[in-house]
């Protein structure tokens, strides 16, 4: 720490100079950071840390005398001090020393900037209680505040008008009971009667006084407090502060006499998630009368969080499903005709008109609906639940209501009539809908509304109305409906109907390829895709999609005028392949969507299109059909695209090019076997008479080593890093570890000029601006012997763990930082006098 200890002091001096330009919040930020690291080994080391810092380091003490004496500090400094203050009195002992200093005192204290200007600044109050925070780790601290007054300061910023102030407030508060309990009680603490510790006494007062008072923040605060409080503890002796409590929550949940309902049902989920109120009776009790009493809009959170634990009694459980279903069910009875749908529950969870209420009002009908499916959605997306959802009749509901959505349903009860008024063209209520029809395609049993769920998508995906970001969730539920389809049709001998609505989604795909609306067209693209992927063997859909013009319309977007088109253009193109892959007895082969001229088509793309979006689709399903080993001649595709690609100004082609090599390289060693050079280094005459190694061969006719040198000195890091390990690998493929390090260590690298020159320049970093043309400095890529060589004797080891190396070493150094930071506050003539 030399080169910080000198500069730490003048950091410090220059932070608390009464005028200084300016300081960089981000710097501070991290040299409370560095602080936060020096001090954090206490715990761990015989002797303190942060009293020895503090102690080699009196520059510290005298930058908080230095901040204390200014008659105007920025706020900013201010803050920081206090902060730092408070990081550093998180070590009893170095608390100690600076009680002893009376530093403590004039900052956190009442002489300190609780009556000063400063305190009008919401970041001065902030650092104080961040700096009361830190130090809030042993009993002195904890005395300290409450004796100085300390606690009623920070009951007042409760109420402090930023949001962030006052929830560290609480946080603050929920911090200084759990550690007065723990450190001064020597009895567990679980009964009604507990002898609180005197700190702790006075903030349980607070909470149960200002949940007894007539004011509505005092109850809100108090309400955050216990909420963050039974979140982070789960301590037996919570038991009995909630005893203490319980009698006024539950008067605020029946006489709903507290606005902020949303806070009760945080509340009630936060204790119900601790184990110390798993088998408490009367708490379930309280539970199951919210579910009933609180505002659905509220009781929905709190329902969803219960059906998500695994300790609530199953009639709890069943309460809360009602609460979801609640609003489904009235969906259902105000769109059917009399007595058609009754509405899916045996009974409600609240009064059904209060339902009926939310839903009448254009506001609340939209938000309870969103929120509804956003909770369902939540629970279908859950490996197991504790009750069964009723699923046919929520996939009818979430019909109902994008029926609703588009003005395709024409209920006769008054109460239908005017939620069809408010929900027609809601985009945010038929988003939601989507999602929950997506996720319902995952269930089974809901065969007797295929068809009429089919006729609801194929409806917004026909009508010009249907907003693009509607369409596209509509064609991830129809994706995810035709899996279903595949498997009713199979289990159910339903070919006919699903060739038909396989035949209708073609075609209404196909008016949406040529959509005006370029969001819409690469939605589509990216619909068939997927389909493709997870549909390929399935003959209807083949067929289907063969005999339509989709291919062709595909085919044609490939110039489309928006890249991002083109690209996903690119994807479904290639993605016929797999097709072709998956039925080689289909006639595709001998039409113009055969592999080789879809693969022809591509490499034209490669080579010519202007935008990096399409290149990086052609390169990205290269990659993925190297993979497949389906290309009759692997070498020469791979020899033509990797000579497109070096050429490319995008680095990220570039280096999905290198990974395809890679994924060739081991294709190709797999296919030919293993390199069968000899172990003992020999001369090069000899192991070029003697063996013929096929895989290098075939890698020198591709030219893969030319590529992969040259992009070993590309000016983006990633590209040659990733050549390096391609070559790295090969080397030692061809070569053991230790064949490779005696040859290097005994001096038995040949001395050819081409290599030597080669290893040079690599160590140079300037291959790619002086890459040798027609065997220029002795260097052949294409020859085998020539690569041999290379590739035994050149280190990419140490070019490896060149490359890899971070320069985070330096530009995250302690030293680099308190010179930035001196920088920033403009200490030096360089930077009064730089004009930029």
């Amino acid at each position: 720490m030399a080169g910080e200890r000198s500069l730490l002091p003048r950091v410090l001096a220059a932070l608390a100079d009464p005028r200084p330009p300016g300081s960089d919040d981000t710097c501070l930020e991290k040299l409370l950071d560095w602080f936060r690291d020096l001090t954090g080994q206490a715990e761990s080391e015989e002797t303190d840390p942060t009293l020895k810092l503090v102690q080699d380091n009196p520059c510290l003490t005298e930058f908080f005398t230095s901040v204390l004496a200014l008659q105007e500090p920025s706020p900013c400094i201010l803050s920081f001090t206090l902060r730092l203050a408070g990081i550093l009195a998180a070590s009893k002992n170095c608390f100690q020393h600076l009680q002893q200093e009376k530093l403590l005192v004039k900052l956190f204290g009442e002489d300190g900037p609780l009556n000063s200007a400063e305190w009008e600044d919401a970041s001065v109050r902030s650092g104080w209680l961040e700096g009361v925070c830190s130090m809030m780790c042993h009993q002195p601290a904890l005395h300290f505040i409450c004796s100085g007054g300390g606690i009623d300061v920070i009951f007042t910023l409760q109420g402090d008008p930023s949001l962030f102030v006052a929830s560290v407030a609480s946080s603050l508060l929920v911090q200084m009971l759990i550690l007065s309990i723990t450190s001064e009680t020597t009895e567990p603490l679980s009964s009604k009667d507990c002898d609180w510790p005197a700190c702790a006494q006075i903030i349980i007062k607070h909470i149960e006084d200002s949940l007894q008072s007539s004011s509505a923040s005092r109850i809100e605060q108090s309400l955050k407090l216990l909420t963050i409080l039974f979140r982070n503890c789960h301590a037996a002796w919570t038991e009995a502060i909630w005893l203490g409590i319980a009698k006024q929550i539950e008067s605020f949940v029946t006489e709903r006499t507290v606005q902020a309902q949303h806070m009760l049902a945080n509340l009630l989920l936060n204790v119900a998630r601790s184990p110390v109120f798993c088998d408490t009776g009367s708490f379930w009790a309280l539970v199951t009368s919210a579910l009933e009493h609180l505002n659905p809009v509220h009781a929905g959170p709190l329902a969803v969080g219960i059906l998500k634990l695994y300790q609530c009694p199953q009639d709890v459980n069943m309460k809360a499903l009602t609460v979801l279903l609640q609003p489904m069910d009235c969906i259902l009875r105000a769109a059917s005709q009399p007595l058609e749908y009754a509405g899916s529950l045996d009974e409600s969870a609240s009064d059904p008109t209060t339902v009926e209420s939310l839903l009448s009002s254009k506001s609340s009908c939209v938000t309870l609906l969103c929120q509804t499916l956003a909770h369902l959605k939540e629970l279908l997306s859950l490996v197991s639940l504790p009750v069964d959802l009723p699923y046919t009749s929520l996939l009818r509901s979430v019909m109902t209501i994008l029926q609703f959505c588009n003005g395709f349903l024409s209920p006769a009860s008054p109460l239908g009539n005017t939620i069809s008024r408010i929900l027609v063209n809601c985009f945010r209520v038929q988003r939601s809908a989507l999602d929950v029809l997506a996720a319902l395609a995952e269930q089974r049993g809901c065969d007797s509304l295929i068809v009429s769920l089919f006729d609801v998508l194929l409806a917004y995906l026909e009508s010009p109305n249907t907003n693009p970001t509607v369409l596209k969730k509509t064609l991830k539920a129809t994706s995810e409906w035709l899996l279903y389809l595949r498997y009713w049709s199979c289990s159910n001998n339903q070919w006919q109907d699903a060739e038909k609505i396989f035949e209708a989604v073609f075609l209404a795909l196909q008016k949406r390829l040529c959509s005006p609306c370029w969001e819409v067209r690469d939605s589509s693209l990216e619909f068939i895709t997927g389909l493709i992927e997870r549909l390929k063997g399935c003959d209807v859909f083949r067929k289907l999609l063969l005999s339509l013009k989709v291919p062709r319309l595909i085919e044609n977007l490939l110039e489309d005028p928006e890249s991002y088109v083109r690209a996903s253009a690119v994807t479904a193109f290639g993605s016929l392949a797999f097709i072709n892959v998956s039925a080689p007895q289909s006639p595709v082969g001998e039409n113009k969507y055969s592999n080789e001229n879809i693969v022809t088509k591509l490499q034209e793309i490669l080579s010519s299109d202007p935008e990096v979006f399409p290149r990086r689709a052609v390169i990205s399903f290269f990659y993925e059909w190297v993979h497949t080993g389906e290309l009759e001649d692997t070498e020469q595709f791979v020899s033509r695209v990797i000579q497109t690609v070096e050429n490319d100004l995008d680095w990220e082609v570039r280096l999905r090019g290198l990974e395809l090599v890679e994924v060739f390289c081991g294709y190709t060693i797999c296919q030919l076997g293993p390199p069968r050079w000899p172990y003992a280094p020999v001369s090069s005459a000899v192991t070029s008479s003697a063996h013929r190694d096929e895989p290098l061969q075939v890698f020198c006719r591709a030219k893969l080593f030319s590529f992969l040198f040259r992009s070993l000195c590309d000016c983006d890091k990633p590209v040659a890093e990733k050549a390096c390990s391609v070559l790295l690998g090969l080397s030692t493929s061809f070569y053991p570890v230790d064949t490779l390090k005696h040859s290097q260590e005994t001096g038995n690298a040949p001395a050819e000029r081409g290599i030597a020159w080669l290893q040079r320049t690599l160590r140079q970093g300037s291959l790619a601006q002086n890459f040798p043309i027609d065997g220029d400095n002795g260097v052949d890529f294409q020859d085998p012997e020539s690569m041999t060589l290379a590739l035994r004797t050149i280190d990419l080891k140490e070019l490896h763990n060149e490359l890899n190396k971070s320069s985070d070493h330096v530009e995250k150094s302690p030293q680099s930082l308190l010179q930035d930071i001196l920088a920033t506050v403009g200490t030096t003539e360089e930077n009064d006098a730089d004009c930029y």
